[in-house]
């Protein structure tokens, strides 16, 4: 998303706010076809399309990144890039069947701004602003879904998921409890349901280090705590 789309949308005093767009009953393909309408903030505009998430419906893990990027916004699904297939290879080592899994983003839009050279499309991370009006989406994911484990992918899937005052440098690695509000709530539960946060580095940040192997060695082992907290 450009500068100028920014302004333009800040002008115009639109609400950045998905809520209307979500559909008021049925399961993740409702929700799915539903997201592909989404202009809940400006980053509609420019990208392909909505990059909803994909994976089990039943899966007892979700992995949640930040947005989607190049590759991912042109072939409209998540983690279809060099970053998915390093978190796939490390969660294979960690014992975790990505078959078993549900993939998504914290934010459905590819955000960018353009090389000053050729037309490459640069990865820009989302405003506070946008993250917030995607926030109904993983939710209903969440809640449909209903995974024992979520893993955040990340500092900016970290704030949507434990709130502003998350660093990924401090908290990841452990188990914390998923907010109350992303819990669908079972029958007889008193909590409002079930669900554990375990924060890691993005797969991308990774593939970006100095010091690739020791990052990846620690990714491998914080999905090994989700995959502990699943057996």
């Amino acid at each position: 998303m450009t500068a100028k789309t920014e302004r333009d949308a800040e002008k115009a005093g639109q609400d950045y706010d998905a809520t209307p767009y979500l559909p008021r009953r049925g399961g993740l393909p409702a929700h799915r076809r539903a997201a592909a309408d989404c202009q809940g903030c400006p980053l509609f505009l420019e990208a392909s399309g909505t990059v909803f998430g994909s994976g089990s419906a039943s899966a007892r893990i979700v992995l949640v990144g930040e947005q989607p990027g190049d590759q991912e916004d042109r072939a409209g699904e998540p983690f279809v890039g060099p970053a998915g297939h390093l978190l796939r290879k490390a969660m294979g080592e960690a014992g975790l069947d990505e078959r078993q899994a549900y993939f998504t983003n914290a934010v459905k839009h590819f955000k960018f701004t353009l090389a000053e050279r050729g037309k490459r499309r640069i990865h820009k991370p989302p405003s506070l602003r946008e993250l917030t009006a995607c926030r109904p989406w993983l939710t209903a994911e969440l809640h449909l879904v209903d995974p024992d484990v979520v893993v955040a992918l990340g500092a900016t899937a970290g704030k949507a998921l434990l709130g502003r005052s998350f660093r990924v440098t401090k908290d990841r690695g452990t188990l914390i409890p998923l907010p109350a509000g992303d819990r669908p709530r079972s029958p007889g539960s008193a909590d409002g349901g079930k669900g554990l946060v375990v924060a890691t580095l993005h797969p991308a940040a990774i593939l970006r280090s100095t010091e690739r192997e020791t990052a990846y060695a620690g990714l491998v082992s914080d999905l090994g705590v989700a995959a502990e907290a699943l057996r």
